[in-house]
């Protein structure tokens, strides 16, 4: 969904959330049409530059936002200063919501991200009066908790190149949501992103993607790269 279509729609017409293409797999799906208006009340699209925090780490969290399009670094700074990142958020992630008051988390813009924002009072509130909402969110919950046990299985013993094989199978099954099965896999994300995320080296996930590619299991392609033999690159990240 683009940033165009979703400003324009947002501002102007009543059946913009009954129409965004990102419905079907955001928290969204779980309200009737005439229950989308109340919560379009709520809400503000919102866009953001490359680099720019949608939260900060530690700071007071008085927004939520249901990303519409564009990837968002998920990032925590350890005590010793070191950056783990902890996720990529795309187009139907809901970022933002918990009773903490302050975000454990920083979600900074990869590139241009829309989203729809609403104020975190308002949308609990909301929520009171809405138990199949709040059931969509509990499923939006436990997903993010198999996701954090996949990354603690590749941080574990797994090796440079079974991580990073898992690292892009997981993110082509992500974006299935789309209907984007080929063989071509966007990575807006920079390979330091990518080396935070897996608790490698930037040079260490460098050396596994040349690798990979001498191996003929993918060859890189502007901003992604594409399988050559995505059946290897699944037994090596079943490994």
């Amino acid at each position: 969904m683009s940033a165009d279509c979703c400003e324009a729609t947002c501002q102007s017409h009543p059946a913009r959330c009954k129409d965004c293409a990102v419905r079907p797999f955001s928290v969204c799906a779980a309200l009737s049409d005439d229950e989308l208006g109340e919560l379009q009340a709520l809400s503000e699209p919102t866009s953001f530059a490359p680099k720019s925090a949608l939260l900060l780490q530690d700071e007071p969290v008085q927004n939520v936002f249901n990303i519409t399009s564009g990837c968002v670094r998920l990032s925590k700074i350890l005590s010793d200063g070191r950056r783990q990142v902890i996720g990529f958020a795309i187009a139907g992630d809901f970022l933002g919501l918990s009773f903490q008051e302050r975000s454990n988390f920083t979600a900074e813009a990869i590139g241009p991200v829309t989203a729809c924002r609403f104020r975190k009072k308002a949308f609990l509130n909301y929520l009171d009066a809405k138990p199949d909402l709040v059931r969509r969110l509990l499923e939006f919950s436990a997903n993010e908790l198999r996701l954090a046990q996949e990354q603690l299985v590749l941080l574990g013993r797994r090796t440079a190149e079974e991580r990073v094989a898992s690292f892009l199978t997981m993110r082509r099954a992500r974006n299935s949501r789309f209907g984007q099965q080929g063989a071509t896999l966007q990575l807006p994300m920079s390979r330091l992103d990518i080396a935070d995320y897996l608790g490698l080296t930037i040079e260490t996930v460098s050396r596994t993607f040349t690798k990979m590619v001498r191996e003929k299991l993918i060859i890189i392609v502007p901003d992604g790269i594409r399988f050559v033999d995505l059946a290897h690159v699944g037994q090596i990240a079943a490994e």
